[in-house]
């Protein structure tokens, strides 16, 4: 089967970061359903995975298959498969333990897997998995809001609207009732946010806590850092006390929690691969988020947020879509569709 894979940990400027393969069909087993990829979307952590974080070296074993983001169909399902048969639409992120979606077919538990929004093309549905995933689990099971509305009314800050996860977090938000506050820092990317739904945008370049108190809000209910936690002091200083604060990435920046302790406020982290990658015993909630997602899109209360399609999926391409993430220019998601 053709993929697009690495056998080098190198920057995206060198021609070699990716190389077009052949290799080998893989065969599910248990859990596991064969999928024939037709589109994939590029995330932060496929940069990161690749670039092998600025440490450089050679990848161990053969070229390496990364991507976590797909849309296709059902080619062959493992003898333990009861949600899907062949044939099917699916949309999903896959496991990060795992190789990736950036081949003709892949491998993936269908416990994590979502039916395919059919009202929407593979390119469109291939934009969301995994920030869908990402924003869902920060929201409705890290920060405890009810997504039914129970908690309709009160804030939230979203930090990083204008990205992947923060463009269906407005949405998710919004469809829980929230007042959403998203940041953004360029004219293009403020007004895709507003439009996805976002009641206020803030520029999270500038002094945020001076821009959320200016809107009548001493503070917020909650605070979602979906960009870097530099912005850490202006989210503490924000959120209400016993309120609760969700990150998903820079673990290793300074995190001051007096102030948090004072105000009796919760850090989570959110990390959409946890449940796949520990095999929890409620790895099917991704299942069942994706398929919840799929009938609010179906329904038209959500939308996609792919931004840009480039094709055919190639590591001419891949380095295209890579160079386009790293440049944090980006907004929504970039996807690439057909082999």
């Amino acid at each position: 089967m053709k993929a697009v894979a690495f056998s080098h940990y190198l920057p995206i400027d060198d021609p070699r970061s990716f190389i077009d393969a052949d290799l080998a069909k893989p065969e599910p087993a248990g859990h596991d359903i064969l999928v024939a990829i037709r589109a994939v979307a590029v995330n932060p952590v496929d940069t990161k995975v690749r670039s092998g974080r600025g440490k450089g070296g050679v990848v161990d074993g053969p070229p390496r298959v990364i991507g976590w983001d797909a849309s296709g169909t059902v080619e062959a399902i493992g003898p333990e498969v009861t949600r899907f048969a062949i044939g099917d639409e699916v949309y999903y992120a896959g496991d990060i333990t795992r190789p990736g979606c950036n081949a003709e077919f892949q491998i993936v538990d269908e416990r994590i897997v979502g039916r395919k929004p059919a009202s929407l093309g593979f390119a469109e549905a291939a934009a969301l998995p995994l920030t869908t995933i990402t924003a869902y689990e920060s929201f409705f099971d890290r920060l405890g809001i009810d997504r039914d509305g129970a908690n309709a009314g009160q804030s939230i800050l979203i930090i990083g609207g204008g990205g992947g996860v923060g463009s269906i977090g407005i949405q998710l938000a919004k469809q829980a009732g929230l007042i959403v506050i998203a940041t953004a820092s360029r004219p293009e990317t403020s007004a895709w946010v507003t439009d996805l739904g976002a009641d206020h945008v803030v520029n999270h370049r500038e002094d945020m806590v001076a821009q959320v108190r200016g809107l009548g809000l001493h503070h917020v209910d909650h605070v979602a850092i979906f960009n870097d936690m530099r912005h850490w002091a202006a989210a503490v200083e924000l959120i209400r006390p016993q309120g609760g604060i969700v990150s998903i990435d820079d673990v290793d920046l300074p995190m001051p929690m007096g102030e948090m302790k004072m105000k009796a406020a919760s850090l989570h982290w959110e990390f959409m691969f946890a449940r796949a990658m520990h095999s929890t015993p409620d790895m099917g909630r991704q299942h069942d988020l994706l398929c919840w997602v799929a009938d609010e899109i179906d329904a038209g209360r959500i939308r996609t947020t792919l931004s840009e399609v480039i094709s055919p999926i190639n590591a001419e391409n891949m380095r295209k879509a890579h160079q386009l993430v790293e440049s944090g220019k980006a907004k929504g998601k970039i996807v690439l569709s057909g082999f």
